[in-house]
């Protein structure tokens, strides 16, 4: 398998996934700010112009970051970072949705429409006019987060799932585009210390 990486944390999630689970992915970089993926080559290989992209040994590809996490964990059930259990395996995906909805969503559409507008206003529908609603949107996210966590090891509970992924490359990209993480958060803060002393945080991602 080989996946084709660019900087930002869409990659950065799937690199993570898998280091965490040991699996080695081949690196294919494109070079987005140069616009390689809007590039005729590039949209063969996904017509939406996002990365990342895995490309499994047959030649068929998957362009959407939730699939690509669910297709490992189908390859290589150890360590569960989806849930080993029915129960475990919803749980997992509630608050896998639930980071999706409250934070990045809002944080990514705020980016767009303000620091990224640049980089996207060619390319997807940018909203400049409510840039600073939808960070405060992702902020107020994060603040329910933060109650919710407590004194929890990590979002879902004991174990590390890929929720916990999903938000600390997030909070990094946040911390990156002015959308940091609220100082008084502090079980959040003490999380991402967490998260941040993990091997798989230290793959380069910008």
């Amino acid at each position: 398998m080989k996946l084709y990486n660019s900087i930002g944390p869409n990659p950065r999630l799937v690199k993570m996934f898998a280091a965490e689970k040991g699996i080695k992915l081949d690196l294919v970089e494109v070079d987005i700010i140069a616009g390689e993926n809007r590039q005729p080559a590039w949209q063969a290989i996904n017509p939406t112009g996002t990365t990342p992209v895995l490309e499994l040994d047959s030649g068929v590809c998957n362009a959407e970051t939730a699939a690509i996490c669910e297709y490992l964990e189908e390859m290589q059930a150890a360590p569960p970072l989806i849930g080993a259990t029915p129960a475990a395996r919803a749980e997992a995906r509630m608050w896998w949705r639930r980071v999706d909805l409250l934070v990045v969503q809002p944080m990514t559409a705020g980016f767009r429409g303000a620091e990224g507008l640049p980089l996207f206003q060619d390319r997807v529908v940018c909203l400049p006019q409510a840039a600073d609603d939808l960070k405060r949107t992702a902020q107020q996210g994060l603040a329910w987060l933060e109650a919710q966590i407590g004194d929890k090891p990590y979002i879902a509970g004991d174990a590390l799932t890929v929720a916990d992924l999903l938000l600390f490359c997030f909070v990094e990209f946040g911390e990156k585009v002015g959308q940091g993480l609220d100082p008084a958060h502090v079980h959040l803060t003490a999380w991402r210390e967490r998260m941040a002393a993990r091997p798989s945080a230290a793959l380069p991602w910008l």
